[in-house]
């Protein structure tokens, strides 16, 4: 979902509705805008105020906890590949082409996952480097002593745990908001904006002060989609472990 798409029609929904609740308050004979009519509408919005305002925070934390566990796996991917290097470098200089493979495949994944993500892809498919190319070249060391059948098998392990580590956030490119939940939550929002402003005076400062309630809404509604989205738009997760990872691989 593109949130610079969302968020204006769910601004232009929810201050729409404001200003029919206003004409309907021109429109209704007086005894339907009482004082108990305003006590049974308040007690009913109240409801439908909370049932939103929970579901929002569901969607927050869906939207955070998403993003905070992709930038952890983020990390510790960079962590490893720096650890990988060491593990090849101290297996001795017959492991410069694997570390070279190693380089060519960070740098592919750097330019893969947020290049693409930058114009409206995704992350794209991890492609061989990863599952083919690194670990056929760990596997072509020949070990001559214990040590480096030590660092051969610890670098397997990294590998493979490198791999795998690729894929999944290849996987988790989907989103993690429900389009339904979404859109349930804005007709909530958007009936109790419309209550409030059927009782609420068409003046300017109510039209202002109303306008500028919808938009912050608006903007809850952009930050949970840019959260949904870590490696594109303004809140994107930052390749700089992975640069600083690739900074001290062998050229």
């Amino acid at each position: 979902m593109n949130p610079y798409l969302v968020a204006p029609i769910v601004f232009a929904c929810i201050f729409a509705a404001t200003l029919l609740g206003m004409r309907l308050n021109a429109a209704l004979p007086e005894h339907h805008l009482n004082a108990d009519t305003k006590d049974a509408v308040r007690v009913g919005m109240g409801l439908v105020a909370t049932m939103a305002a929970l579901i929002l925070g569901l969607l927050v934390a869906s939207a955070k906890g998403s993003y905070d566990t992709e930038k952890s796996e983020v990390t510790q991917m960079a962590a490893k590949i720096a650890f990988l290097d060491r593990v090849l470098f101290n297996y001795g200089p017959e492991t410069h082409p694997a570390r070279q493979v190693l380089r060519q495949a960070v740098e592919g994944a750097i330019a893969r996952i947020w290049a693409e993500a930058t114009i409206g892809h995704g992350p794209a498919d991890p492609g061989s480097a990863w599952s083919e190319a690194l670990p056929k070249a760990i596997q072509k060391l020949a070990p001559q002593n214990d040590a480096q059948s030590a660092f051969k098998s610890q670098a397997a392990v990294v590998t493979t745990d490198l791999g795998q580590m690729r894929w999944l956030l290849f996987e988790q490119t989907g989103t993690s908001i429900s389009m339904p939940l979404l859109i349930v939550v804005v007709a909530w929002l958007a009936i109790i904006f419309g209550s409030v402003g059927l009782f609420a005076p068409p003046n300017p400062t109510a039209i202002g002060a109303l306008m500028l309630a919808a938009l912050s809404v608006a903007g809850a509604i952009f930050l949970i989609l840019e959260l949904d989205q870590p490696f594109g738009g303004l809140i994107q997760i930052s390749n700089q472990p992975m640069l600083n990872a690739l900074s001290h691989l062998v050229n």
